[in-house]
């Protein structure tokens, strides 16, 4: 029924639709005694300036975040976006923070996550002191305590225009307790939207109070197209500059692990944090899948995370003919490939528009793993994984390898 739903929202958008470019990056779940291979001509018949103008979409957009946000918004030695004055501290002792304030550093926030001894502590740099500098000083006050920036990570994205909004749609229907859940971790949705007429969507974030976006909007429609599962939809950017930090990222997975939400759709890439790295492996080890798009930098572009994360399911994207995207990051954290292109997504205001880019191709993986988890657990995620692996269509080489992973999952025709 859901389906048929779906299809009929998709009917009335077909016409005037609007192109949405995302990117995404996380980790890969190793599997044993598969060779990767790297998949020789695998690029789009497109030229080099195509692939340049993709793959530098999400610089572009660190760029000016930085240039118009210069009093809460700063780079890292190698460009990435922090929050300025801020690091992060993981589960920090009393000695550590005895140091900490006795050099002029504050507590600004904490928190912990549910169930578990995981503390994230916010601590702001003293007046004066550059943030490069007080990461430095921090690990050289307790060198065997864990610290990073507050790094920043982006989804990517441009709306260009929307088709005509359509009217209201009736309330959501109830299911039983016994739905799959899945967690989206993006920007707001808009739950108005018709494609969301049947759906139970749980959210966080925001202070309550809605902030919808275009990007997360297509995610989750995305997502419900493939799984009849309640969303639990995490809001970790609510409009703001600082949107997407670390310290927000973990509380919405903070969240999501005491409402036992066995799968995660993280529609977010930034560069490596030390902090985020041990929080996911915390996750993975209690059972949960997280699934993360691999990143539309470019295929030579290094790993983006948290895709290249261990014990991440990394996804790429493929068109409606079957070829890897251009600006698709490739490397061993590639595990499936799903449509990412020549598709349309809800939008807000009851629009809809055309998407492009490995974010959206990581929700129809996360959809089809939920189907057949219904709580976390270690040894039924390792087997709905392997049974997916087994589903997917051989894309490259024989064998898993570093463009397609185990190959194309949740296939629309070929054409």
């Amino acid at each position: 029924m859901r389906r048929r739903l779906w299809g009929f929202v998709l009917m009335w958008v077909a016409s005037t639709v609007t192109p949405v470019q995302a990117q995404l990056r996380l980790p890969t779940l190793p599997v044993p005694g598969l060779p990767l291979q790297a998949v020789p001509g695998a690029l789009n018949p497109l030229d080099a300036r195509s692939v340049d103008r993709l793959s530098d979409l999400r610089h572009l957009e660190i760029g000016r975040l930085i240039r118009t946000n210069r009093r809460l918004v700063e780079a890292d030695p190698r460009g990435e976006p922090i929050v300025r004055n801020e690091i992060l501290a993981l589960s920090l002792i009393e000695t550590a923070a005895l140091r900490a304030r006795s050099a002029g550093f504050s507590v600004d926030r904490e928190q912990t996550m549910a169930g578990t001894d995981i503390r994230l502590t916010v601590l702001k740099a003293p007046s004066g002191m550059s943030t490069k500098k007080a990461l430095s000083e921090l690990r050289s006050l307790d060198p065997t305590g864990t610290y990073d920036f507050n790094h920043i990570y982006t989804g990517g994205g441009a709306l260009l225009s929307d088709v005509p909004a359509v009217s209201p749609t009736p309330p959501a229907a109830t299911r039983g307790q016994t739905a799959p859940r899945v967690g989206l971790l993006d920007t707001g949705i808009d739950t108005t939207h018709p494609a969301f007429r049947n759906s139970i969507i749980h959210s966080w974030g925001c202070g309550n109070t809605p902030v919808p976006s275009a990007h997360g909007t297509a995610v989750a429609s995305l997502l419900i197209a493939h799984a009849d599962a309640d969303i639990y939809a995490a809001d970790v950017y609510c409009g703001l500059p600082t949107g997407g930090a670390v310290d927000a990222i973990v509380g919405a997975l903070g969240w999501m692990m005491q409402e036992q939400v066995a799968v995660i759709n993280v529609s977010l890439v930034g560069p490596k944090n030390i902090l985020l790295e041990r929080i996911v492996g915390a996750l993975a080890a209690r059972g949960y899948i997280v699934v993360a798009a691999v990143g539309n930098d470019g295929p030579a572009s290094p790993p983006l995370y948290p895709s290249a994360y261990a014990n991440v399911v990394g996804v790429t994207a493929v068109d409606s003919h079957r070829r890897v995207l251009i600006e698709a990051v490739r490397g061993p954290q590639v595990m499936f490939a799903a449509s990412g292109a020549d598709m349309t997504a809800a939008s807000i205001d009851h629009a809809a528009a055309k998407v492009r880019g490995t974010s959206f191709a990581a929700p129809i993986v996360a959809a089809l793993l939920a189907n057949g988890l219904s709580t976390p657990d270690r040894a039924a995620a390792a087997a709905a994984i392997d049974a997916l692996a087994k589903q997917a269509i051989d894309l490259g080489p024989p064998g898993r390898d570093l463009t397609y992973g185990f190959g194309l999952v949740g296939a629309a025709p070929a054409q």
